[in-house]
């Protein structure tokens, strides 16, 4: 009888293995969310009838969140500096789900003008009576190599992406502890984990919001009802290329090349969405190799280094060839 017992364990435990890493070649995100995504709630259950501040909801992930959550039935708060895109973006929302014109607020904010926020808050909370659900998705990324980059770009990159959300998420905070409920989700990225070349200041203000955000978390432990999550994105299909920093504060992208190759945005969001409805405190989303390098950066630092270092120079190559840098990652730099 033992013996049988040994044999089957020795049969199913390289099975079990076995399809795990089949998983893991297939999988989009980390085992927690996919778990989620397959058993977990449903978003058009959970968020029904909420009321979602989304920040940089004018284009990218922030205009993708926005029509989903709209097909979910939320109530939405719209932010971001543009506000004709921002209505652009309401009307589809209208056009596509149930909502009426007066469940969906257009809100004008800009992350750099803290002083405004308290004032952008208050007009929030007001219109619907309370938040949520507040989504940090404003800030911009970066395409410059460190030799070249102006200190202003950092400068500005942290008081965008750190400061800016810091800022706002301190004038929600306080309204959803005395509710003692509420979900605070910010989205980071995998260079919040991980350093990559090119985006030493972004990289840097995503490392501060990782800080920041796991920190509070522990802070508001007597606060069990309220949700600190954090996403961490790997290359999404989106404007932050074309809407990056460069070496000078007010000098373009020259080539944003091709964006095919990184995930949908609406596979993306639909997970960060799934994450939302089950409570999931860090979600890291990404097709491989990319997830590859979340866990190897989790488990084994010394060989994601190696990785890092060789892909790292690709990326630098295909910058400097005028190319995608992430594509770095699937193809060689063509240099004519």
């Amino acid at each position: 009888m033992d013996c049988c017992i040994v044999s089957a364990l020795c049969f199913l435990i390289p099975v079990y293995l076995l399809v795990h890493f089949v998983c893991f070649i297939f999988a989009d995100a980390d085992f927690t969310l996919l778990l989620a995504s397959l058993a977990g709630h449903k978003p058009e259950a959970k968020l029904r009838g909420l009321v979602v501040w989304i920040t940089g909801a004018s284009s990218g992930i922030g205009e993708e969140l926005a029509y989903q959550l709209a097909r979910c039935g939320s109530r939405l708060i719209l932010s971001a500096r543009r506000e004709d895109e921002l209505n652009r973006v309401k009307r589809h929302c209208l056009e596509n789900s149930d909502l009426e014109d007066e469940h969906i607020l257009v809100l004008p904010l800009d992350l750099l003008e803290r002083t405004s926020h308290e004032e952008k808050a208050k007009t929030a909370i007001q219109h619907f009576g309370h938040i949520d659900i507040l989504i940090n998705n404003g800030g911009r990324s970066q395409r410059s190599l460190c030799l070249e980059t102006n200190v202003d770009v950092y400068k500005t990159l942290m008081e965008l992406n750190f400061l800016g959300t810091v800022s706002i998420t301190k004038q929600v905070l306080p309204h959803m502890t005395q509710r003692g409920t509420g979900s605070i989700v910010t989205v980071s990225s995998v260079v919040g984990l991980a350093g990559a070349p090119l985006a030493t200041g972004y990289s840097a203000s995503k490392h501060a919001l990782q800080g920041f955000f796991n920190s509070l978390r522990s802070e508001l432990t007597d606060h069990p009802k309220i949700l600190i999550s954090t996403v961490c994105p790997g290359p999404v299909q989106s404007q932050i290329v074309k809407n990056a920093f460069t070496e000078e504060l007010n000098k373009p992208v020259t080539t944003v090349g091709n964006q095919e190759h990184k995930m949908p945005t609406s596979r993306c969001v639909r997970l960060m969405l799934v994450g939302i409805a089950n409570g999931v405190k860090e979600m890291w989303i990404a097709q491989q190799p990319f997830l590859l390098f979340y866990y190897a950066w989790q488990y084994t630092p010394t060989f994601a280094w190696a990785v890092t270092n060789l892909l790292g120079r690709k990326r630098v190559q295909n910058f400097k060839a005028g190319l995608d840098a992430d594509s770095a990652y699937f193809s060689k730099p063509k240099t004519s």
